[in-house]
């Protein structure tokens, strides 16, 4: 007879054809679950115990406890339909939960009944307290006193109770042992007693964690807090082997789980050694020390290293911010002598700040004096100058229209909130204002760059192409001609810029810069040029990043294709290798 049982030497060659997909290992966890619950990881004895002499221990022993009143009389239970049957070898059986144990019931809430919660006592279970499949005393955080467990004598817990979450995190499960005893727990945890005479515990986990933790997530309901009924936990179909043969099952569980712990080690360390290598390519570039040559040096490695180096997307969202470092460092153009320098253009855009004054068109003027060498966070090159954010342009702090007056709110023109500034482009699709709403409102042209300026999501930045009005969790420049806007929005988004602005925006539960404070930190201004041969360099660096996130999503796919047919192959062999293995 073939062996088709599922060995070592089986998974190691299943991860061999599949160890590139992100969730590799957990479904190869999955399969060694799903294999053992379905008698496929070790052959069957004929020797062995028959499973009905289980089901009659356990009928025996149900008979005595009624007779003695120590439970109650027992509800005839629904027989198995065809659609409800599991595909098991010839030797095993088939029962509801219900039958399998003594008892299934539920805890209590001690303040359900005046009852409170101390400081130490009798340990409470709950579900949070069941840490990776494991209940130990170091988990319990929670407990009462001596006579409120005495009165919740329903929930008491016992040696080799199995506790299933009902509520919630439904399916999380875990073996009770002597050593957190005395223990209570409350309704969220289902108790399942005395399946002892028919099962070995860590053989029904392997159960409740993969079969039956599926089959009941299907029937939860409820609102905010998914759940299931005791009902539920009784009427769910179990598989039944022969007592000897759960015992081989659970060691080849232990056996191939142990195998899939070497593998994860071994891909963790894999993956760290990755991260430092992309980590340290990136970090290269963007040294302050690093002189031009070693510079040109550093980048062609990183970009003949780039599809090895950015295999995730939180890599490449690394390789984007790395670009934008370089960009207003002045790594990423060469810089030209006959196109001026920084200096000058300051010099030019206050002139222009000194007129929107003159005009009425701004509010004041800022009086913050040079830009120090100290507030100067990035090294740039010699022909480049620093200016603060209200050099730059025309700044502004949103407004809201009162959210009481619905003739205010329409489609006359798009009103942004920090949401809306997500992605490549604004999302311009959101309710916006009226003409009426647009004069109660702050009024941004087409190239201003807003920013997020309050909130978790504070420093987000994206640039206007239309006339817009925005909200006050958001402050805008609107750059004078002298500029490149989409330079100024590259400027915004370098880390140096959103370091600084967090750091002025404190550290209290909401984070908040005001306009004040952000438009006078400093940003750096090559000539204007440059900024132009910049912008473009990143449009182009940008795309090629874009490239490589779409073919890091086309690859994902394809390996998660792969991965579900390789699993299906493992989980439901050949028709000619099952009937060999008969």
């Amino acid at each position: 007879m073939k062996d088709a049982t599922f060995s070592s030497a089986r998974l190691l060659e299943l991860y061999d054809r599949i160890s590139d997909a992100e969730d590799a290992i957990p479904n190869l966890r999955r399969v060694v679950l799903d294999l053992a619950v379905r008698g496929k990881l070790v052959e069957q004895n004929a020797s062995d115990e028959p499973a009905d002499e289980l089901l009659k221990r356990v009928a025996q022993e149900k008979a005595r406890l009624v007779k003695s009143k120590e439970i109650r009389k027992l509800k005839v239970v629904e027989p198995i339909s065809t659609d409800e049957g599991l595909d098991l070898p010839a030797s095993w059986l088939q029962a509801r939960l219900g039958e399998l144990s003594i008892l299934i019931t539920k805890g209590s809430t001690p303040t359900s009944y005046g009852h409170e919660y101390t400081s130490s006592g009798v340990s409470f279970v709950k579900v949070e307290s069941i840490v990776k499949g494991l209940l130990s005393v170091a988990t319990i955080s929670s407990f009462i006193s001596p006579e409120t467990h005495e009165f919740l004598s329903r929930s008491q817990l016992a040696t080799g109770d199995i506790l299933f979450s009902i509520a919630g995190t439904i399916g999380t499960c875990a073996l009770v042992g002597p050593e957190v005893l005395p223990a209570n727990t409350n309704q969220a945890l289902a108790i399942i007693r005395g399946t002892g005479l028919c099962f070995a515990p860590d053989f029904l986990i392997t159960i409740l964690r993969s079969r039956v933790a599926d089959a009941i997530q299907k029937k939860a309901r409820g609102g905010a807090m998914n759940n299931v009924s005791l009902q539920d936990i009784q009427n769910v179909v179990m598989p039944l082997p022969p007592l000897a043969e759960q015992h081989r099952i659970v060691a080849k569980v232990d056996e191939l789980m142990a195998l899939c712990d070497q593998l994860e080690q071994a891909r963790a360390g894999r993956e760290a050694v990755r991260d430092r290598l992309t980590t340290a390519s990136l970090a290269r570039l963007t040294a302050p020390d690093t002189d031009a040559e070693t510079f040109q040096s550093h980048a062609r490695f990183a970009m003949q290293s780039l599809s090895t180096l950015t295999t995730r997307n939180d890599q490449i969202k690394t390789l984007r911010q790395t670009i934008l470092n370089l960009a207003v460092q002045g790594r990423l153009v060469a810089q030209d002598p006959s196109e001026g320098n920084g200096h000058e253009l300051l010099g030019a855009l206050r002139k222009s700040r000194m007129s929107d004054k003159r005009g009425g068109r701004a509010r004041r003027e800022i009086e913050a004096g040079e830009i120090s060498a100290e507030e100067e966070y990035l090294d740039v090159p010699a022909s480049w100058a620093w200016m603060r954010v209200a050099d730059a342009g025309t700044t502004q702090t949103g407004t809201s229209p009162s959210s009481s007056v619905p003739e205010l709110f329409g489609n006359f023109v798009p009103f942004i909130k920090p949401g809306d500034l997500d992605g490549k482009q604004i999302d311009y699709s959101g309710p916006g204002l009226t003409e009426a709403g647009m004069a109660q409102s702050r009024v941004a042209p087409e190239r201003t760059v807003l920013m997020v300026c309050i909130g978790a999501t504070l420093g987000k930045v994206n640039v206007t192409d239309r006339t817009v009005c925005f909200n006050q969790q958001i402050n805008s420049v609107t750059p004078y001609p002298d500029l490149n806007h989409l330079f100024v929005a590259l400027a915004l988004k370098a880390q140096g810029f959103q370091g600084l602005a967090w750091t002025k925006a404190g550290t209290g539960t909401l984070p908040i810069i005001s306009k004040g404070k952000w438009e006078v930190l400093p940003i750096p201004l090559p000539p204007l040029a440059e900024q132009h041969r910049i912008v473009a360099r990143v449009d182009a660096l940008m795309a090629l990043c874009d490239q490589l996130e779409s073919s890091l999503t086309t690859t994902t796919t394809t390996r998660s294709k792969l991965l579900n047919a390789l699993l299906h192959e493992a989980l439901e062999p050949a028709a000619d290798e099952l009937e060999a293995a008969e």
